[in-house]
């Protein structure tokens, strides 16, 4: 192996050793209807308090309504901070505090007079009541909630004494909108748990999509580079070549997903015409052909600030790559800055791989206002329409993963535009303030 391929390959490693997976998004539906329930509780115990002391004196025990309203008030001023969350709000209090609104109902007929009772005074507790029932439903859902609310109404009807059209209006709006609430929070945790799976899918996914594309990037083109070499060495060597090809074909298959057995050794030794896929996509052209010379390895950024794009690409020019750079730095963040460089060296090892030893390649930067843009065109033979999709279908990762994949982590875009015969070019865009750990997807085309 030689010094270059080993940098290759080393490079890549790192690569992976700093890359950080993605961290799946947390959040909660609940905790702003726990606030706000809370906030509703101190609300109406307030107005609970006005309106008993407006009415003091028409009371036909006052002292009874004022011990009532003290014991409601110390018992709010204790558990307050129980219904600013789910794991706070247990099932013992939601049954205390149902007890104390309950509890008040059914002792206003023992403190206030008939009169002020049959002309529709408000019950003690009052409008804070329905704090009470509206915990059981963000707390349990809908069935929680008719639970509590049947028995708000039941106390209700025994204080009244009577179906009397505002007692039923109050009780089947306490029951309907306590309800309707309970389901409404149901069906937000089942999207909240929806959601929170398709994340963690997308994660894996992510995280799947990385490893592979460092696989791809050094273990994929060490084991094509052994069998090439062993098979061009022949007598012993050949037969590690061999066996290094079919553990190619064979980890390739399993970073692609796939469920087809691999196929032995004789089939990854078939050549595929030229510009039919990525660097590795051709495991071997022929048996005695030499290997194509590795791409320089582009040098570490250093730190996690801005980074010149120009630094990281101007190693890549040769004899057979030209290129061709803004006059002003070029910065993206550091990070962003070498995926860059890592897909224009996997684009630059297909026109080495399937162009061709006497094509040429040219490497434009733009920088434009929003985004870098970096664009790598050859002389070669161009790409069959569709061969990019087949050679994914089939495993080969060089476009899907070294280029597109890295691309998309970084939100940005990958573009080929190529006709046979008259070489390829592929539009690297990369919007500016990215970094792969961002999670911004984009829109890779191909």
């Amino acid at each position: 192996m030689t010094d270059t391929e080993t940098r290759t390959v080393r490079g890549g490693l790192a690569a992976k050793g700093r890359s950080k997976p993605p961290k799946a998004l947390r959040m909660s539906v609940e905790l702003p209807l726990w606030r706000a329930l809370t906030g509703y509780r101190i609300l109406t115990l307030v107005y609970t308090l006005c309106l008993v002391g407006l009415s003091y004196q028409n009371y036909e025990h006052p002292l009874g309504a004022a011990a009532y309203m003290g014991a409601l008030t110390v018992w709010m001023v204790l558990t307050w901070r129980r219904t600013t969350s789910a794991e706070r709000c247990t099932r013992h209090f939601l049954l205390a505090d149902l007890g104390f609104a309950v509890g008040g109902i059914l002792l206003t007929p023992l403190v206030d007079t008939h009169a002020r009772i049959m002309d529709g005074a408000p019950t003690l507790p009052s409008i804070w009541t329905a704090g009470a029932v509206l915990g059981f439903a963000i707390k349990g859902g809908w069935r929680w909630a008719a639970v509590a609310s049947s028995a708000v109404a039941v106390a209700n009807l025994v204080e009244r004494q009577e179906l009397a059209r505002d007692t039923v209006h109050n009780v089947v709006l306490v029951w309907v909108a306590s309800v309707a609430i309970g389901y409404v929070v149901e069906v937000a945790r089942a999207s909240e748990r929806t959601l929170a799976r398709a994340l963690q899918i997308e994660a894996a996914t992510r995280e799947r999509e990385r490893l592979a594309r460092d696989i791809h990037d050094s273990v994929l083109q060490v084991l094509a580079m052994v069998q090439r070499r062993g098979a061009a060495i022949g007598g012993e060597a050949a037969e590690l070549g061999r066996m290094a090809g079919e553990q190619e074909v064979a980890l390739r298959t399993l970073v692609a997903g796939g469920l087809v057995s691999p196929p032995r050794a004789a089939a990854a030794t078939v050549p595929h015409p030229a510009g039919e896929g990525a660097a590795d996509d051709a495991v071997a052209a022929a048996p005695a052909a030499p290997a194509a010379p590795a791409a320089p390895a582009a040098p570490e950024p250093a730190g996690d600030g801005p980074c010149d794009v120009r630094a990281l690409l101007a190693p890549f020019a040769g004899a057979g790559v030209t290129f061709s750079e803004p006059g002003a730095p070029v910065e993206l963040p550091a990070a962003a800055a070498a995926e860059l460089a890592a897909a224009v060296s996997a684009a630059l090892d297909n026109v080495r791989v399937h162009a061709g030893d006497g094509a040429r390649a040219w490497i434009l930067v733009e920088d434009e206002p929003r985004a870098v843009i970096v664009t790598v065109r050859d002389d070669g033979p161009g790409i069959p329409e569709g061969r990019l999709a087949d050679a994914e279908r089939e495993g080969r990762l060089g476009v899907a993963l070294s280029i597109r994949g890295r691309l998309r982590d970084l939100g940005g875009a990958a573009e080929w535009v190529s006709v046979p015969g008259q070489g390829t070019e592929v539009e690297l865009t990369v919007p500016k303030g990215t970094a792969p750990e961002g999670g911004r997807r984009g829109k890779a085309r191909a």
